[in-house]
């Protein structure tokens, strides 16, 4: 017997919030649709979830309220990494000019935790929630890297490895090769692997047993991601704010 049993109606109303995300914002036969639900259930789902406040309707649409902001601003503020991490994450975007990211694992997937943009970022799609395959970002493998195998061979059993870009890791083979290099280099790269045009240096922030609890990186455009910047500078400064946090969470 399974140790839970999925609650049916919960999962429809967690289906439709996740859909509207994705859509932003959809009114109730296009989410039925998407869904392949009666419409009659899906707008019953959507009453409710408007009634108790978590979504906004406006007109015939619907989006998701700013009710999550705050539950998911609680969830954040209870991960310690979070608040120690943010003013190095900080610097960091100050120091390079670029965006600094702060990424957690949680079910099998990467989850932007902070980000701060530098004053010479570019637009990009991140942010703090957001969720990504592990593998497609050099946060995400420097996370793998510093897991047991059999730990990884668990989330890519559950998760798969998804080609975003031409240059993502897709085979397992190959991921696990990616992975050795990057334990024993200490810092991963992400060459256009999620983003096209874009290049990621990122390291682990480890527990005293050299678990990886979370990453800490520097993204770039490509034209400002090479030579000795991408291959040294950019490297030096993640391992130094990496370590600054594991010692401010050591004793914090």
């Amino acid at each position: 017997m399974p140790d839970t049993v999925p609650v049916n109606a919960a999962k429809i109303s967690l289906e439709i919030v996740e859909t509207l995300r994705e859509l932003d914002g959809a009114g109730v036969s296009e989410i039925a649709d998407r869904l392949d639900r009666p419409t009659s259930t899906i707008h019953d789902h959507l009453q409710t979830l408007e009634s108790e406040e978590y979504l906004v309707k406006e007109g015939s649409t619907y989006h998701v309220s700013t009710r999550f902001l705050q539950l998911g601003e609680q969830a954040r503020s209870r991960k310690k990494v979070f608040e120690i991490a943010r003013p190095e994450i900080d610097e960091l975007a100050d120091e390079t000019g670029e965006h600094a990211n702060l990424m957690i694992e949680e079910h099998g997937v990467g989850v932007f935790l902070y980000r701060a943009r530098g004053p010479d970022a570019v637009q990009l799609d991140t942010h703090a929630g957001m969720r990504v395959p592990l593998q497609t970002t050099a946060l995400g493998k420097t996370i793998m890297a510093n897991r047991p195998r059999e730990e990884v061979e668990e989330i890519v059993d559950r998760r798969g490895l998804p080609a975003v870009t031409e240059t993502t890791v897709s085979d397992r083979e190959e991921l696990f090769e990616v992975l050795d290099e990057v334990r024993e280099r200490g810092y991963a790269y992400d060459d256009e692997e999620r983003v096209k045009g874009m290049r990621c240096v990122a390291a682990p922030i480890t527990d005293d047993d050299g678990r990886a609890i979370a990453a800490v990186s520097v993204s770039g455009p490509k034209s400002r991601m090479r030579g000795d910047r991408f291959e040294e500078e950019i490297p030096e400064l993640i391992l130094r704010s990496a370590n600054v946090i594991e010692v401010n969470l050591t004793y914090s």
